[in-house]
C-alpha cells in the first residue's frame, strides 16, 4: 500500500466503507481518511490486516501527499464518493 491507494475497511466501527491511505506508519499499520467522518488531520491508524486493497489509486491526491502539498478533506471526499458510485 502507498499513499493515495483506495482501501476497503473489512472490520471495525468503520467496516464496509472506502478510505484512502494518507500515510504509511510501518509494515503493519497505515493511516486512513475519507474526508467526511474521518478527516485527514485526524486520520485513523488501522492495521493492514483489516483493510482490503482495491487496486485503484487517487493519482492527484497521491501526488499531493508525496510532495507535501495540502490535501483538502472536500477533494478527498469527492474522489471517494465518485469511486463508491462506480
Amino acid at each position: 500500500m502507498k499513499p493515495g491507494d483506495i482501501v476497503y475497511s473489512k472490520s471495525g466501527r468503520d467496516g464496509g466503507r472506502f478510505f484512502a491511505v494518507v500515510e504509511i506508519v510501518d509494515e503493519g499499520y497505515v493511516k486512513i481518511a475519507d474526508g467526511d467522518l474521518r478527516r485527514i488531520r485526524n486520520a485513523k491508524l488501522k492495521n493492514v490486516k483489516h483493510l482490503r486493497p482495491t487496486g485503484d489509486r487517487l493519482e492527484r491526491i497521491a501526488e499531493k501527499l508525496e510532495n507535501g502539498a495540502q490535501v483538502f478533506d472536500s477533494e478527498l471526499f469527492s474522489a471517494l464518493r465518485l469511486y463508491e458510485n462506480k
